[in-house]
């Protein structure tokens, strides 16, 4: 299978993951997952061709809900051309067997100056699994632990990588995409551009989760 070796066991790209201690990254081991080079130049492009038309009917928007994405347009697609069910084939692995991927892909295309702020996404309409591959700009996805917010972890997401997060990465820490001026990887600048992300997720198992007091939740996130 072309997206085996995504599950639990799974590691991470080292290149592309930091963390503020070691102990953090080996926590996270499997929960947290960068992969670089997951789509090639080609299938980004008729990935791309396939979701703009969507795209293309909505405005950039600055009103979300809760203020936490700006400069933002997004819409769902199910993706039935040549490389977007390859796409979804190769994802699937990184969702539990009994709970596989919805067929559609949440499409969020960002502006280089907008921003997805610290979130957890809402249980109400997300499942245990996220799973995004990035298109055109590089930014940074960080995740903050709700608990001790000096836990973080960093992933670099360069055009064509595929993250996935799951339990704790999931539930316990926040994500975010840092805008253009914090856009840093380390020492390395990484300077934003237009992002379009496919996000790919299962269905809410009914259980019934806490949502720590406080913390930012959107009813359809999007990273």
């Amino acid at each position: 299978c072309p997206g085996a070796g995504l599950g639990p066991e799974a590691e991470a790209d080292p290149a592309l993951l930091r963390a503020s201690s070691p102990e953090l990254a080996r926590r996270l081991r499997g929960l947290a997952l960068v992969r670089g080079g997951f789509v090639s130049e080609e299938e980004a492009v008729e990935l791309l061709r396939e979701v703009e038309p969507g795209l293309g009917r909505g405005r950039y928007q600055d009103d979300h809900w809760d203020r936490a994405i700006t400069g933002y347009r997004e819409t769902e697609r199910g993706l039935r051309g040549g490389a977007g069910r390859a796409l979804l084939l190769r994802v699937t692995p990184a969702f539990p067997s009994s709970r596989p991927p919805r067929p559609s892909a949440h499409v969020l295309d960002l502006l280089p100056g907008g921003r997805v702020g610290p979130h957890v996404d809402s249980v109400k309409f997300c499942g245990c699994t996220i799973a995004g591959v990035s298109l055109l700009s590089p930014s940074v996805l960080r995740l903050r632990s709700l608990r001790d917010p000096q836990d973080w972890l960093e992933l670099l997401l360069e055009p064509g990588s595929l993250y996935v997060l799951r339990g704790a990465a999931r539930y316990e820490f926040t994500h975010e995409i840092l805008p253009d001026e914090e856009s840093f990887f380390g020492e390395l600048r990484v300077p934003r551009g237009r992002r379009v992300a496919l996000i790919f997720r299962n269905d809410p198992s009914g259980e019934n989760l806490p949502k720590p007091p406080g913390t930012p939740s959107f009813p359809l996130p999007g990273l």
